[in-house]
């Protein structure tokens, strides 16, 4: 399962993915970069705070940013069982109300098996991920999501688990990026068909290379 991904380098320029390069936008993931190092984790209170960590989704149309808590919530609280992965063979399942909302994680590269995993370029790219609303401390609402994950393929299925499977982070190309976003798509059958069939060339083309060969400026992809 995997519990930590990251946004290479910092301050950012153009990275190519809307809404991130928005002026009000860059300046959000800067300071989160700033903060955080450019590194996601699930959400949890530290020193510098609670950690939350930056979601692409659709607000009115259009796409927004926002910080968000990394673990699924019910009842707007954190969900009492393991909740910062969701397997996509059970979106129609255990994750069914979820997948209805769903967002994209901005990544260069994610932690796997004790590896360091990207694309072999440095190219940015994007996860899946679902939602569900938090409730804020001042009584108002923000957003929590669970990281979707898909069978590990290519050389990341070399990653095992204690269970006996492989398993990678669902990264999806940018011609499935909208349709994974849009409100008014349902999260069906077909839908999970597309999305594994859909992230299979992203999927076995992830790489695992020391963390000194990381790019420290996301590319374009």
């Amino acid at each position: 399962m995997c519990a930590s991904y990251g946004l290479g380098g910092g301050p950012y320029g153009e990275l190519g993915l809307s809404p991130l390069d928005q002026r009000e936008n860059k300046v959000l993931l800067n300071e989160w970069a700033a903060e955080w190092s450019g590194r996601a984790n699930t959400t949890r209170h530290s020193k510098k705070g609670v950690n939350l960590n930056p979601v692409i989704y659709v607000d009115s149309d259009d796409r927004a940013l926002e910080l968000a808590w990394w673990w699924f919530h019910q009842g707007g609280q954190p969900a009492k069982y393991t909740a910062f992965n969701s397997r996509d063979d059970a979106l129609l399942t255990k994750w069914r109300t979820g997948f209805q909302h769903r967002a994209l994680l901005p990544a260069t590269w994610y932690n796997e098996g004790k590896k360091r995993w990207s694309l072999p370029s440095g190219e940015l790219f994007a996860l899946a991920a679902i939602l569900s609303p938090r409730t804020l401390t001042d009584g108002g609402t923000g957003l929590a999501y669970s990281l979707v994950t898909r069978e590990g393929i290519g050389a990341a299925s070399s990653v095992v688990t204690s269970r006996g499977d492989s398993r990678m982070p669902l990264a999806l190309p940018r011609e499935l990026h909208d349709e994974w976003l849009s409100p008014t798509r349902p999260g069906d059958e077909s839908l999970v068909r597309k999305v594994q069939q859909g992230s299979r060339e992203i999927s076995l083309a992830m790489t695992t290379t020391p963390p000194t060969e990381q790019p420290e400026q996301p590319a374009r992809f």
